[in-house]
This record gives structure tokens, sequence and C-alpha cells, in this order.
């Protein structure tokens, strides 16, 4: 699609027509929908309760006087425990006996409208071309409407909010008056434009939120109070924003420290300025430029599989990240050199070194086209804006057949020292490895020229260990092995990829915004599959 803004505001009937005029199959409507719906769906918080948790009373039966020790508790306690439960058990508890029966309409529930399918919503996400039941809706509206208590959180998932505006907007009002505090509200296509009611923005109770597939409202119109003064996590998957939207969000968010724009159906075109955001993640969007004005807390801007207006990597124009006052950045990636500029645009920075470099990044994950020598040529001056980096992670995207020339190791050895691959550059992990001359010559300069090099991890592509080509895989990594290594006492890793599609590079969105660990990038399980082949 060469406009990724060309289905906004269009009905599915029109869709559907236009497709059938020109004589496409309709059906490729729903498939893309549900395609689109699967990649938002992944990229949401599970809800706190499940009603697939097990609920054993097996310990009841020794109890010798068959006593209700649980129902003595504390009052305190037995809210905890209602609100630890699924709505529908929730209510349950009322029944048990006259003691619990106050403490359900006082204790936070916890509503997912999945849990109110008959199923528990086992069976997954509705596809698109299936009607949402109307069930789920009602048993929304009654569930928010007979408990007068605060909800702890609120996952609504399941209805096409287009059926239901009505609805939709008392259900807004309630969880507003009531507090709700971590509030996950997706709906289900078509229109992919559905305006958000704008009393959301009234809701200063919330510590969580992810809005998919909506129209952020207009924010000129918001009330000036507005705000969102507790709330620490945003996501915004499959929105239609303009750019003063997402400023006004951020700028009335003054504690949040999580953001995450998925699938964005506009252009992201973002001035950051925040004091408390620590972790920005971009994935699948159409990525403009990024310019982190003044962001003392960053430690992470992460983006996956971004893409520019043309909608494809390859034919994208270039996008800029620049980078301004962010002394805390240490995590960035995945960087595409030759379709993406980095500029440093911190005064203080500039000065003193007269260099375009970011100091304080550690960890670096780029995803180089080692079959284009322009994008490989672009290489080293990305690898010198950040002199003091430890752990490099590069992702080899396969290599087309419409290759634009190979980069031998004379191209390196001829550009010159790059700093952090001499003197602080530790660990690297190179991915989907596929034995071409370039790819070699890459890693042969970084074993030769490191010094305090400690660990190379190169995970070689499923295609090298194909059964007509034994030996392939050896043969290819021969030059490497053969190297002459500056840290003798460096480990090389080798594994085989349990990746049939290369695709894009392997990244864990849950992982990226988990501070206890370390490396985002570092993902033990990709690399350690069944049937990996180690040789060092």
């Amino acid at each position: 699609m060469d406009d990724p803004q060309v289905i906004l505001g269009t009905s599915r009937s029109d869709m559907l027509a236009s497709l059938e005029r020109d004589g496409q199959d309709p059906a490729t409507l729903d498939l893309g929908s549900n395609m689109m719906l699967h990649f938002v769906y992944k990229y949401l918080p599970d809800p706190p309760v499940s009603p697939a948790a097990p609920l054993s009373l097996a310990g009841a039966s020794w109890v010798p006087d068959g006593v209700d020790r649980i129902s003595r508790l504390p009052d305190v306690l037995l809210r905890n425990i209602i609100s630890r439960l699924p709505a529908k058990d929730a209510a349950r508890t009322a029944a048990l006996s006259s003691r619990w029966r106050p403490l359900w309409r006082a204790a936070p529930l916890s509503l997912v409208d999945s849990h109110l399918l008959p199923d528990g919503g086992a069976a997954g996400q509705f596809p698109i071309g299936v009607p949402s039941p109307r069930t789920v809706a009602a048993a929304v509206s009654s569930a928010l409407a007979a408990h007068p208590g605060p909800f702890r959180c609120v996952h609504l998932t399941r209805s096409n909010m287009d059926e239901h505006r009505g609805e939709m907007a008392r259900w807004i009002d309630t969880l507003v008056a009531q507090g709700v505090k971590d509030l996950v509200f997706v709906n289900r296509p078509w229109p992919i434009d559905l305006r958000l009611p704008a009393t959301l923005f009234s809701c200063a109770s919330l510590t969580r939120l992810y809005l998919g597939v909506w129209t952020l409202p207009d924010t000129t119109a918001v009330p000036r109070g507005a705000s969102f003064p507790n709330l620490r996590e945003l996501g915004l998957c499959m929105t239609v924003m303009e750019d003063r939207d997402l400023a006004f969000m951020l700028e009335r968010s003054p504690v949040l420290e999580f953001l995450l724009i998925m699938w964005s159906q506009t252009g992201v075109r973002l001035r950051l300025v925040s004091h408390s955001l620590r972790c920005l993640q971009l994935a699948f969007t159409y990525l403009e430029y990024i310019y982190v004005v003044d962001a003392p807390r960053l430690e992470r801007l992460l983006q996956c599989e971004t893409v520019g207006e043309g909608g494809m990597k390859s034919t994208m124009e270039r996008s800029e990240i620049k980078i301004g006052r962010a002394p805390n950045l240490r995590v960035l990636g995945y960087l595409l050199p030759g379709e993406q500029q980095l500029v440093v645009d911190n005064a203080d920075l500039v000065a003193r070194s007269r260099e375009n470099i970011v100091p304080t990044v550690k960890i670096l994950g780029i995803e180089v086209q080692f079959g284009v020598r322009n994008v490989v040529k672009k290489v080293p001056g990305f690898l010198r804006c950040f002199p003091n980096l430890e752990t490099l992670h590069v992702h080899s995207p396969p290599i087309s057949e419409e290759s634009t020339g190979k980069v031998n190791l004379k191209f390196w050895q001829e550009g010159g020292p790059i700093k952090c691959i001499v003197q602080s550059v530790k660990k690297v992990f190179f991915y989907e490895f596929q034995g071409s001359r370039s790819e070699v010559a890459f890693l042969k300069f970084i074993a030769e020229r490191g010094r305090v090099l400690e660990r190379m991890v190169v995970v070689v592509s499923s295609k090298c260990f194909s059964s007509s080509s034994v030996g392939n895989a050896d043969a290819k990594l021969m030059p490497l092995m053969s190297a002459k290594w500056n840290n003798k006492a460096c480990k090389l890793e080798i594994f085989r990829s349990g990746r049939e599609d290369a695709g894009g590079p392997v990244y864990s969105h849950e992982l990226a915004s988990d501070f206890e660990f370390a490396d985002p990038f570092d993902l033990e399980d990709y690399m350690k599959q069944k049937g990996s082949l180690q040789v060092n």
C-alpha cells in the first residue's frame, strides 16, 4: 500500500467495494485486518487475573472442626483476595455468606471482557469478519453498573466500539468516576479511526493506559486542567494522532516512565521533552523523526521494524534520530545505517568533543544489509558515534539476489581505527550470518582490532545448514576462525539459528521495558535453541 493513511476514514463496506472493483479478493481485507489486530494484541499487557488459574480447596478436608477461618480475616485482607479474582468469581463471593457481601461491593475489581465469555476467552481474539457478541458489551455494562466500588484494572478488547458508541461513552464516564488505575481499551475495527472520547483525559487515577485502534481526541478541545498525574506507562497501538496530541499527552504526564508507540497509522514526528521518561519503544511504525530535546532520565530508545512513508525499508526516505540532552541514554537500537541519519544536537557535548558522539551509550543494536555496499559504508560512521560502546548487536537481513556490491577487509582496514572497537567493545552478537564476504570482513575486522573483546557470538542462518551443503557453514566461518585475534582469550561461540524466515531482528518488547535485564537485546533463548552448534 503506497499511502499508509489511505484507509483512514474509510468504512469497511467502501473498502470491500473498492477491492471488488479492482478485481481483488475481498477476503484479503479481513486477512490484513486480522494480521493488524494480531500485532496489536501481541503488544498489550496481560491482565493481572486469569480464569484459568487453579482454585484449590484441597486443604479444607483436613480441618478437624470445619470452621471457616478465612472469613475471620480482617476486611483489608479479604478485599485484597477478592480484587485478585476475575470479575465473575469476585461477584460470586457475595454468595458465600453475609460476611462477604459488603466486601465485594467495596473491593477494587479487575474487569476483563474476555473473561465474561462462556469459555473465559480461551478461544482467543475474534477474527475480523465475525461479529463480536453483543453479550460481551451487555455484560460489561452490567458489571460496571453493579459494582459501586473502584476498579483495579479494566481490559476491554472484544467489542466493536462503533456499534456501542453510547455504551462506550458511559463506560468511560463510569471508569473515570470510579478511579480506574490500569486500563486497556481497544476498538475492533471498523472504522479504524474511531475517535476516543475526550472524557478519558480527565481520568487522573490512571497509572497504566494502553489504547488500540483509535483516533486520539483533538487536544485543543480538552479542558486545560486535564492531566494524567499518576500515569507511568502509556501504550499507543495502531492509533491516529496529530503531533500536538502526542506532545499534549507527554506534557500532561509528569511521571511517565514507559512509552510504547506501535504501528502508528500516521507518521511519528516526536520532539521528546520529558523529565521522567526512562524507556521509549517504537515498533512497526512509520517513523519520520525523533528529536530527544530534553530527557534527562531516558535510558533506552528502542525501535523494531520501523519503516518510512513508502512502507518498505528498502524504499523509505531517510528518517532522522536526533539526540539532544539525554545524559543517561545507555541502550539504543535497532538503528538502520544507510536508511536513518543520527545527529547529536547537544551544544555542550559538541563544544567539548567537536564530534557527533553519544558517549553514554553502552549497548547498541544495528541492522545492516551487508549486500548493499552503500549501507555498509555508513556503518563505520555510526560506530564512531559511540566511543564508549561495550556491547554490539548486529542483525543481518537476507541478502537479495540484486546485491549491489561486497565490502572486503581492505575497506575496514583503510577506514582508520574505530575507537569503540579498539578500546571498549567487549561483546559482539551477530545474528543470521549467511557467510557473505562482507559479513566475514566485518567480523574479522572486529576480531583483529578488538583489544578488550571477550566474547563474539555468531548465529548462523539455518540456510547454511541445508542437507545439500554438508560442511557449508564451517567453510564460510573458516576465515573468521583462522583470523589473528587481537585478544587471544576472546571466546568465539557459534550457534545455528532456529528461524526459517529471518525477517527482522529478534526483539521482545516485554524485555525491552524490564530494567532487571541490563541488555534487552541479549536473548539467550534465541542463541541456545535445540540443535545449536557450538564451535569454540
